[in-house]
C-alpha cells in the first residue's frame, strides 16, 4: 500500500508541475483544500474517491502509472500519445485507427529502409 501511495505521490507531482501548477493553485481549481494536495504528494494520508478522482482525471494521470508503475515504463512521448488517445470519442478512434495503421506503416518503413543504408556501410 504504501508503495501506491509514493507512486500516486510522484504521479501528481510531476503532473502538477509539468502544468506549472502550485499545489495552491491546483487546490483551487479543483476546490480541495491545499493540505490535500500536500498530504498526497508527500505519501501520507488515504485520500477518499471523492478528492481523488478530480484530482487524478484533471492532471491526466493514468492508472497504471499508480497502481502499474513498472509496466512498460513508457517513454514521456508515449505517455501523452496514449493520454491524448484516451481522451477520444468511440467515432474519433474510429477515424483514427485507419490514419495511424497507415502512418505506423510508413514510419517503420522509413525506418527499415534507412537501417539498411547503414548496414550497407558497415
Amino acid at each position: 500500500m504504501n508503495d501506491m501511495k509514493q507512486n500516486l505521490a510522484a504521479a501528481v507531482r510531476e503532473a502538477r508541475t509539468e502544468l506549472g501548477l502550485s499545489q495552491e493553485k491546483l487546490a483551487e481549481i479543483l476546490n480541495l483544500d491545499q493540505r490535500t494536495i500536500l498530504n498526497i504528494e508527500a505519501g501520507r494520508g488515504n485520500p477518499k474517491f471523492e478528492k481523488l478522482y478530480p484530482l487524478v482525471t484533471y492532471l491526466k494521470i493514468p492508472a497504471d502509472k499508480i497502481f502499474y508503475p513498472d509496466s512498460g515504463n513508457q517513454t514521456p512521448s508515449l505517455q501523452k500519445l496514449l493520454t491524448l488517445l484516451s481522451d477520444c470519442t468511440e467515432q474519433e478512434a474510429l477515424a483514427l485507427l485507419p490514419m495511424v495503421r497507415y502512418l505506423l506503416e510508413l514510419l517503420r518503413k522509413q525506418e527499415n529502409s534507412t537501417l539498411k543504408k547503414t548496414n550497407q556501410f558497415i
